[in-house]
């Protein structure tokens, strides 16, 4: 019965989220290197990252790679056009041990064909999927979308995209739900021994109310830096699928890594 949390969207979370046809790019993204750091959702670090982003024939390019101990290895890539819009053109995940290639999930935006490969339950699945240039985003795509709508969400807007994503059950179909993005705080960040200040954002999967009865599709929570301009700071949420265990994914990599708590303002 769990299939049902990719099957059923809907596209009104109330009537002050706004849906948008077309992101303006506030702040384009340019050439960049870090080397963030995956932990557990409780702040134990258990991989080191590369974070490599560049523009070149006028798109922009992002690769981020995560190194185990045991020799498991994940990488993200992504590919986006930031004139006249934002718009996210491919993405894909790959998870491989030894070599060998465990789970595959991407998506080509401009052929709307989605595609996801798991070796060990021998699944292969490839189908067409809706895509709307402009507001169809995945993966690393979200906290890019999110930077260039950090004044209205800031303002108060909560703001509708859609979202690429997988059914884990029975098929590994390929899914597009719709999400509604909301400012939820200014937090305090302890991450690699220091203490930092970050705007928190809220990416919520708008699934039918029958099928929160028969799994749990999680938020992912978006950390931007505060003041602007607007660059990641943090991320949490399922790896991948919405049955995936949750991580945290610092800018700073450090051997722990602590909750976000909300800055007090002066009138408290």
């Amino acid at each position: 019965m769990k299939k049902w949390a990719g099957l059923f969207s809907i596209f009104a979370a109330g009537f002050w989220a706004t849906s948008i046809f077309a992101l303006e790019v506030i702040e384009p993204a340019g050439a960049a290197h870090g080397y963030p750091a995956l932990c557990s959702i409780n702040g134990k670090k258990v991989a080191d990252g590369e974070f490599r982003q560049w523009v070149e024939n006028k798109r922009l390019h992002v690769v981020i790679t995560y190194h185990f101990p045991d020799g498991e290895r994940y990488e993200e890539q992504a590919q986006f056009r930031q004139q006249p819009e934002l718009i996210q053109e491919k993405w894909s995940w790959k998870e491989s041990k030894g070599g060998k290639s465990q789970r595959e999930f991407a998506a080509d935006f401009l052929s709307g064909i989605a595609s996801a490969h798991v070796r060990e339950e021998h699944k292969d699945v490839s189908e067409k999927i809706n895509v709307e240039p402009g507001r169809t985003f995945a993966g690393f795509g979200f906290t890019i979308a999110v930077s260039n709508l950090r004044k209205r969400l800031l303002g108060g807007e909560q703001v509708q995209l859609k979202a690429v994503g997988f059914s884990p059950f029975p098929t590994l179909s390929p899914q597009v739900v719709t999400v509604t993005i909301s400012h939820a705080g200014l937090d305090r960040i302890r991450m690699s021994d220091r203490s930092v200040k970050g705007d928190r954002f809220i990416v919520h999967p708008e699934i039918f109310f029958l099928a929160k009865l028969f799994v749990e599709v999680p938020d992912t929570n978006i950390w931007l830096t505060n003041p602007a301009p607007a660059g990641f700071l943090r991320r949490e949420g399922p790896v991948l699928l919405p049955t995936d265990p949750l991580i945290r994914v610092d800018l700073l990599s450090g051997e722990t890594s602590k909750s976000a708590e909300p800055v007090k303002t002066k009138s408290e």
